[in-house]
């Protein structure tokens, strides 16, 4: 099913999104979350943050400026302040962002950690870490089982063409089907994927859908000192480049999907800090000293590798995708717009995503029985119920008589 390879005890993970995919919780359910989500992040923050401080300290030295961001206008501000070169498109990119910001979505959440030089007063962008956001952790996993659910009932919808080609004698390229048929077939193979739900069936051409991008890097490297960069990247201890995929075209980047094995001794060595998660853990029984031995011995039995994503560009690329031609949030809403598949099977698998992910934040101690069941029919009204429930919030307009 879904495998987040940042993440630590990422199969135990996988078969617990199975699980309610088919309606199968368990009692332990909740605390597991607890720990694959709490856990994780905590994990994924402390060795991202090292790991990073490692490499840019290689690239640049160890005199650099860390600051951490909420706000994706803090970023665009900051880039458009101190251009490393600059030439007739920066400019213009540069100067539009200024005569109007509110245009370029300044109030987008993003939690980073910026990388900065520091020139006499004047600082220069080198690069970022962030962690993906529960909610968008959430949409991209159900993007993802819910492509691959979409080309099951393809395969499922070409196999009734098939054998209603054989009963007329012909090969499926030969058959003329009526528009209004192949919706009928394709509802008729959504409707068997539903019920292999329902009855617990395996799913066919399931395979193991990874996601790589929870943990992520940005490095602005110019064209040129590209080949440095991987040289200095490589040579890192215990990190391998596993893929290299090159965009080019209205966004040019390349994204590297590395593998790393974090050092357990030094990112252990700090117990848990006050803050949201350790007061949810106390809310659940743990005090400060068995929550930093339960996080110990969470990464202890984990995995001894992760998977994080570095996105390397080039500053004028960078700026073109914060305030230019390919945007990032522009990009973000054209994927939420361009989905093959919209039927409420698909909108299902987003309410049960992003429940179980934000389950373990609501400080919910007992699971009960799963609100969303993939193969029943729900309004959105409904989702939003559920969603105030889960953190006791009422309404308080609408209950007023």
């Amino acid at each position: 099913m879904i495998e987040i390879i940042s993440y630590l005890h990422r199969r135990e993970l996988c078969d617990l999104i199975r699980r309610w995919m088919y309606d199968k919780p368990s009692a332990s359910d909740p605390d597991h979350l607890v720990r694959m989500v709490l856990f994780n992040h905590e994990y994924v923050s402390r060795y991202l943050d090292d790991f990073a401080a490692g490499l840019f300290h290689r690239l640049h030295g160890a005199d650099l400026v860390n600051r951490t961001i909420t706000r994706k206008g803090e970023l665009k501000d900051l880039i458009v302040i101190n251009p490393p070169y600059r030439n007739a498109r920066i400019e213009t990119l540069i100067r539009e962002y200024q005569a109007q910001p509110g245009r370029y979505y300044r109030e987008t959440p993003f939690q980073a950690n910026l990388f900065l030089k520091s020139d006499q007063g004047r600082e220069s962008y080198l690069g970022s870490t962030r962690i993906k956001r529960i909610r968008r952790l959430a949409e991209k996993s159900a993007r993802v089982i819910t492509d691959q659910i979409f080309h099951s009932i393809q395969h499922q919808a070409e196999v009734f063409a098939d054998e209603r080609a054989r009963r007329l004698g012909l090969s499926r390229v030969q058959l003329v089907t009526p528009p209004e048929l192949m919706i009928e077939e394709f509802l008729k193979a959504e409707n068997r994927i539903l019920e292999k739900l329902a009855g617990s069936g395996p799913l066919e051409d399931m395979p193991l859908l990874k996601i790589n991008d929870v943990a992520g890097m940005k490095v602005i490297v110019e064209d040129d000192d590209y080949a440095a960069f991987l040289n200095v990247l490589t040579r890192l201890d215990h990190c391998k480049v596993i893929e290299e995929e090159r965009h080019q075209g209205i966004y040019n980047a390349t994204n590297l999907i590395v593998r790393i094995e974090p050092s357990p001794d030094r990112l252990l060595a700090e117990d848990l800090s006050d803050g949201r998660m350790l007061n949810i853990l106390m809310k659940r029984g743990l005090s400060r000293p068995r929550a930093s031995a339960a996080f110990r011995d969470f990464v202890l039995t984990g995995e001894h590798d992760v998977y994080l994503e570095i996105i390397v560009i080039n500053y004028q690329e960078n700026l073109e995708s914060e305030i230019g031609r390919c945007i990032h949030e522009d990009r973000i809403i054209e994927q939420r717009q361009g989905k093959q598949y919209r039927g409420y099977l698909a909108k299902n698998i987003e309410y049960l995503m992003e429940y179980l992910f934000t389950f373990p934040t609501s400080g919910q101690v007992e699971l009960g029985e799963l609100p969303i069941k993939l193969w029943n029919r729900y309004l959105p009204d409904y989702f939003d119920e559920v969603m105030k429930q889960l953190f006791h919030i009422t309404n308080q307009i609408e209950n007023t008589p």
